[in-house]
């Protein structure tokens, strides 16, 4: 029989989080995420399949941040026999998001629902406009 190892291309330590500057693979699991503005509001919605939101899942403002952090747990029992394949991943993860400013943590909503956590901060888009910058090219 051979025994062939292979390296993920998931564990290099070039790929980060792109809202945290510490690597992926030094945090553990990282949920997939989905941030975007709607309106004047920021959404981030969490893949996060498997947990439960009371008891795993912690959702926090610290200053201009907005951190998601939790643990899926294996529920698996270890009694099984052959080989086993495992692609899913298990132990305490976190998610940070830098907001464009500081907001009220009581205006912030969560709701859990069919595997992903959808994390709503209204308001820290108003007032804000985007500015247009021309783009000149040498000639």
């Amino acid at each position: 029989m051979t025994t062939v190892l292979t390296r993920s291309p998931f564990t290099h330590t070039w790929l980060r989080d792109p809202w945290s500057p510490q690597s992926a693979v030094a945090q553990g699991p990282v949920p997939a995420a989905d941030v975007y503005r709607e309106g004047e509001d920021l959404v981030a919605r969490l893949d996060l399949p498997g947990v439960n939101p009371a008891d795993d899942i912690t959702v926090e403002v610290e200053g201009r941040k907005l951190v998601v952090r939790g643990e899926r747990k294996d529920q698996r029992s270890q009694e099984s026999e052959g080989r086993r394949i495992s692609e899913v991943r298990f132990g305490s993860f976190r998610r940070t998001v830098t907001l464009p400013r500081t907001v009220d943590g009581d205006a912030v909503t969560a709701s859990y629902d069919a595997g992903v956590l959808t994390v709503t901060v209204p308001g820290v888009f108003a007032g804000t406009t985007p500015q247009r910058i021309e783009v000149t090219t040498a000639a």
